[in-house]
């Protein structure tokens, strides 16, 4: 079956904040169309990367109006999983009105153990809310962080349930039988999205959808070498740069690094309980980057 909608490589881009800690919808956007105009797909706007549980509903919803407002919204995914039943309703049903291409949605993360049943009454009034747009949900499966999974046998039940409205999956599990899983059972129907820029080779062959991934924001040309022709040099530089970025602190990492490639060190700065690098790791970090350009 022909796939259609979001696919190939999508940065999860991180939110700049300015010294107030609002969102930067001028730095966010200048990155955006960087990354845009620099080998990446699509984006996945407000996601972990983009710390969006840090930000409020409506600081989230600023950056969604920015971006739509700015930038081709066919290309972007957003977050928009809360704790929060009505919260997340609210953000999606945002999402919908302002044409983002998909919704990222993970399970309710703050009670552990919750049955299938609960997740599943969860997405229902997300889904209900939204359901004269059809807009794309996409299961966010990250249970490192959320604690709580999209198991299987749960996304099974919700395309089933949902034909039509359940678009993909993104995976950031680690678990790669987890993503092979799921590609095989629901090919054609399910898009499937590992996080790690090493499955690209999958992806390229056409396994899964693409590849959803933090540090694809300093690698995009790198990743679209490897989506679109199959590059092994380029796969080696995007697994070495990862691996830089995600010993340590990885989103600190990332906008350390984001600001020394946009030139601006305002880009570094996040939200609690998140703490910037200091200049002695701020330093290391560029070295250690360097040291890939020219090694």
């Amino acid at each position: 079956m022909k796939r259609t909608g979001l696919r190939g490589v999508i940065a999860a881009i991180p939110t700049p904040f300015d010294a107030n800690g609002m969102p930067d919808i001028g730095r966010f956007v200048r990155l955006a169309a960087h990354l845009l105009d620099n080998g990446c797909d699509a984006l996945n706007v407000c996601g972990t990367t983009g710390e969006a549980t840090s930000m409020s509903v409506q600081q989230r919803k600023t950056v969604m109006q920015g971006a739509a407002a700015a930038l081709p919204i066919e290309r972007l995914m957003v977050g928009t999983g809360a704790a929060a039943t009505a919260d997340a309703v609210e953000l999606t049903v945002a999402a919908a009105q302002l044409g983002f291409a998909g919704a990222l949605v993970l399970p309710p993360f703050y009670y552990k153990g919750v049955s299938d049943e609960g997740i599943i009454a969860f997405l229902s009034e997300i889904i209900e809310a939204t359901e004269d747009t059809g807009l794309p949900i996409y299961l966010y499966n990250f249970p490192a962080l959320s604690g709580v999974a999209y198991t299987p046998s749960l996304v099974h039940r919700l395309v089933t349930m949902f034909p039509g409205r359940i678009k993909g999956v993104k995976d950031s599990s680690g678990d790669m039988a987890y993503a092979c899983q799921l590609a095989r059972l629901h090919d054609g129907v399910l898009d499937v999205f590992p996080s790690n820029e090493a499955t690209l080779p999958d992806a390229h062959t056409g396994q899964f959808a693409g590849c959803i991934s933090a540090t694809a924001t300093l690698s995009s040309r790198l990743c679209a070498a490897i989506y679109r022709e199959g590059n092994t040099a380029a796969l080696e530089r995007a697994v070495a740069i990862r691996g830089v970025l995600s010993a340590g602190a990885l989103i600190p990492n990332i906008k350390s690094a984001v600001g020394r490639m946009m030139d601006d060190q305002e880009y570094v700065r996040v939200r609690p309980p998140l703490v910037a690098l200091n200049a002695s790791q701020a330093k290391a970090i560029g070295q250690a980057l360097d040291a890939l350009e020219t090694g």
